[in-house]
């Protein structure tokens, strides 16, 4: 199995919790990997504005001296974005329904991006 479809299967298995309208795995300057998404939405354009919102979030985390970023999400009427890290090289980010259960997601996202750091070293 090529890297890609491995990874593409991490996205399969994401999805299949639940809630979850779409999903991509992004280099952490915002280039996509591979991304499981509808034809409405631009994978490129997603890919490339979800770094930047992690990547200014951990920039004000480490200003402010809190720690480590775990996750940013962001909340709108019809949806949630949910960025994290996986590992120094990819960012996971989820677009899930907005009454999707997000204790699942937030889990099922950990140990994707677990996976995926595997993968990517």
């Amino acid at each position: 199995m090529t890297l890609k479809e491995e990874l593409e299967n991490i996205l399969a298995e994401i999805k299949n919790i639940g809630g979850i309208e779409a999903s991509a795995i992004v280099s952490r300057d915002g280039l996509l990997i591979v991304s499981d998404m509808g034809s409405d939405v631009h994978a490129e354009t997603f890919a490339a504005m979800s770094a930047a919102m992690l990547g200014a979030a951990e920039t004000a985390v480490a200003e402010l001296k809190k720690g480590l970023t775990e996750r940013v999400i962001v909340e709108s009427q019809h949806g949630r974005i949910i960025a994290t890290g996986a590992g120094p090289r990819a960012l996971l980010v989820v677009m899930a329904a907005p009454d999707a259960g997000l204790g699942l997601i937030l889990v099922g996202m950990r140990k994707a991006a677990e996976k995926i750091m595997e993968l990517l070293k």
